[in-house]
């Protein structure tokens, strides 16, 4: 049980880190934002995949990186479009 919280919370990290590198935002989310977000993303990835290919819900599916990643990636881009905030760009 507690290598699986581990094993989460260290796919969070990356898994946030790599989402809010793809999908920019300007909010600032720090350390445990960025965590939190990844393993929020990683149940909404394994939900989305449990969804897409007819199965069930597995937290071991959830956990992989590329599922947390695509629903970090989801999850952000649901956030900008609820909050109305676009990404700061900087004219030249």
């Amino acid at each position: 049980m507690l290598g699986a919280i581990i094993a989460l919370f260290f796919v969070g990290l990356i898994a946030g880190a790599i989402g809010r590198l793809i999908v920019r935002s300007p909010s600032r989310l720090g350390f445990w934002g960025t965590v939190l977000l990844g393993i929020v993303g990683s149940y909404a990835g394994g939900t989305l995949g449990a969804l897409l290919f007819h199965d069930k819900f597995d937290i071991r599916k959830a956990s992989t990186i590329f599922g947390a990643i695509i629903g970090t990636i989801v999850v952000l881009a649901v956030w900008r479009a609820a909050t109305g905030k676009r990404a700061l760009s900087k004219r030249y």
